[in-house]
């Protein structure tokens, strides 16, 4: 299968992106996709309920720490506090595209705990791309939640327990860390509506439509198969920069060499699933 990515962001396919053949499903791609339906299956009460508590701690420590970013706040930090929030943006879609690379292109479903609970949800998506608009807001944000719960309940001990001098001292970081926590945060949900062409609220559109967050026509550059670029799925701002360095390619040679491990081996597998 070949891909090519215009300096627009605009995905050519060549080729079919599915296998043919007798005994191939009716359904190529969705719902009824037998893989779909198989990996649909495998989300359980212990992973749901470990999506609760990430998503109840997460927004705990979320509302701690903004009301006390407002109550250290000081105009002299305004130029470091607006680089802070650039930059927790740019490391927050950077590290989306290295999370949405690693479990789109390694690992298995297979693999102990972590393959169910993390890998599972990524092989279903590139299957079944519109599952991810059927899921309420804890499944889509569960995982994303639990990521940033260890950096947010270390800055609300700092705020316990630094002086006020402390505090105003490292103040820009925490704003970095913050803007960080909150759009690694609502990655999946950005994600979420990338997808959904109706029904969004107009502000999530005009957000869309700035490329302030990832927009729609953008992400379907990552949808052509074999889904081997634009990784970066928080605002997608690094995506064409890196699909210009051949980042992913180069890194997935250089794993493959020391490995011998092929590049979405996995993915395909469920794709060519029938029964």
């Amino acid at each position: 299968m070949a891909r090519m990515v215009n300096e627009n962001g605009c995905g050519q396919e060549i080729g079919s992106p599915e296998p043919q053949g007798p005994g191939r499903g009716a359904a190529r791609w969705g719902p009824q996709h037998a893989g779909a339906r198989a990996l649909a299956n495998l989300y359980t009460p212990g992973k749901r309920c470990q999506e609760w508590i990430s998503v109840v701690l997460c927004f705990s420590l979320m509302a701690f720490n903004f009301i006390h970013l407002l109550a250290y706040f000081h105009l002299g930090h305004a130029w470091y506090i607006l680089l802070g929030i650039v930059a927790g943006i740019l490391s927050a879609d950077f590290a989306s595209g290295i999370v949405h690379w690693g479990a789109d292109t390694w690992g298995s479903v297979d693999l102990p705990i972590f393959g169910k609970a993390f890998i599972r949800p990524f092989r279903e998506h590139h299957i079944d791309p519109t599952a991810i608009t059927r899921h309420d807001f804890i499944e889509t944000n569960g995982d994303n939640c639990m990521l940033t719960i260890i950096p947010l309940a270390n800055m609300a001990f700092n705020f316990l327990t630094l002086s006020p001098a402390e505090i105003y001292h490292n103040y820009p970081w925490y704003c970095y860390v913050f803007a960080l926590a909150i759009f690694v945060t609502l990655t999946n949900q950005i994600h979420k509506w990338s997808h959904t062409y109706f029904g969004l609220p107009r502000w999530v559109v005009f957000l869309q439509d700035c490329h302030i967050i990832l927009p729609r026509k953008h992400h379907r550059v990552h949808h052509v198969s074999p889904h081997e670029t634009y990784f970066c799925i928080t605002t997608g701002w690094l995506n064409y920069p890196l699909e210009k360095l051949g980042f992913w390619r180069n890194l997935e040679d250089l794993i493959q060499g020391l490995t011998g491990e092929k590049p979405r081996a996995d993915d395909l597998k469920w794709a060519h699933k029938v029964k």
